[in-house]
């Protein structure tokens, strides 16, 4: 057996397709939706991600703010931006690329943000809003993830979903939707005793842990789903250098019954699904009531 591919760069194109349509009738009624990036720092793995994220909101009529702050910028810098950003009526999202440079607190800059922009979906109030099933805005990786789930038709009521990782970024979020949709939900860790026995009997198998190819195919229950969530690099052999996920693909392609690949699974979700949540913050501007 070989597993269907789940093309989330397709499913991203259907979702940007309708952001640009969503854009411009706002844009018609006067209120353009605006997203703000910050990045700090030279690091060029997140140089590409933030390049992808304007770009995508270009396309789509989203009105884009970019700032490259240098490496060597102090924390209450940072925050005078972020205060700035909160104030303008034109900036729908703030997002700040993380990870930060060591000086600054990465926890202290995701609370300056206004909930009300924060399209990451990672301030407290949202984290815990989650909770309650009622947030501003989901974080975009694992709303992106039930979106391909949805698209895929997966029966979630009473299935076993495993999620590998705990992070407040994917992990925890993501088991959070999925209980949420009735599944029976396991959360794994790096201390997690026996993770096999957890992964075989998984319906549903998300893994974000940041770890190359650490679940094989003898890992996982046939014909489950499997979403990779991780983006690495093989670090040796004849693909040495190129990218790859937290699952070794080509182990489990022959055991899942659908699965995600690395690159063109998860990551254009991600960007796909915070344009939704900028277009979802646009359409709260209280300039539109007024018009109305």
């Amino acid at each position: 057996m070989t597993a269907r591919l789940i093309d989330g760069a397709a499913l991203a194109v259907q979702i940007k397709q309708q952001v640009a349509h969503d854009a411009a009738a706002l844009t018609a009624r006067g209120v353009q939706p605006g997203l703000a990036v910050i990045l700090v720092g030279d690091s060029q793995a997140s140089a590409v991600y933030v390049r992808n994220k304007v770009k995508a909101c270009e396309q789509a009529g989203i009105h884009s703010v970019f700032d490259h702050l240098p490496g060597d910028t102090s924390q209450a810098t940072l925050l005078a931006r972020i205060a700035e950003l909160n104030a303008d009526p034109s900036v729908h999202g703030i997002l700040v690329q993380l990870p930060l440079p060591a000086q600054i607190d990465p926890q202290s800059v995701i609370a300056a943000i206004d909930p009300a922009k924060d399209v990451d979906g990672f301030h407290v109030r949202n984290a815990g809003a989650l909770m309650t099933g009622a947030p501003l805005f989901k974080p975009c990786t694992p709303y992106g993830v039930m979106k391909m789930l949805e698209q895929l038709g997966t029966p979630l009521r009473g299935a076993e979903a495993v999620v590998v990782g705990a992070s407040n970024i994917v992990g925890k979020p993501m088991a959070l939707l999925l209980l949420q949709a009735g599944a029976t939900v396991t959360i794994c860790n790096s201390k997690t005793r026996d993770l096999p026995a957890h992964t075989r009997r998984a319906d549903v198998l998300v893994v974000a842990v940041g770890r190359e190819r650490m679940i094989t195919g003898d890992m996982v229950k046939p014909g489950a789903i499997v979403i990779d969530v991780g983006m690495n690099r093989y670090s040796s052999g004849p693909k040495a250098g190129k990218l790859c996920g937290d699952v070794d693909f080509d182990s489990a392609v022959n055991v899942a019954g659908a699965i995600t690949p690395v690159p063109g699974g998860v990551g254009p979700m991600t960007i796909a699904m915070l344009m939704v949540n900028t277009i979802e913050s646009a359409r709260r501007d209280p300039r539109l009531k007024e018009a109305a």
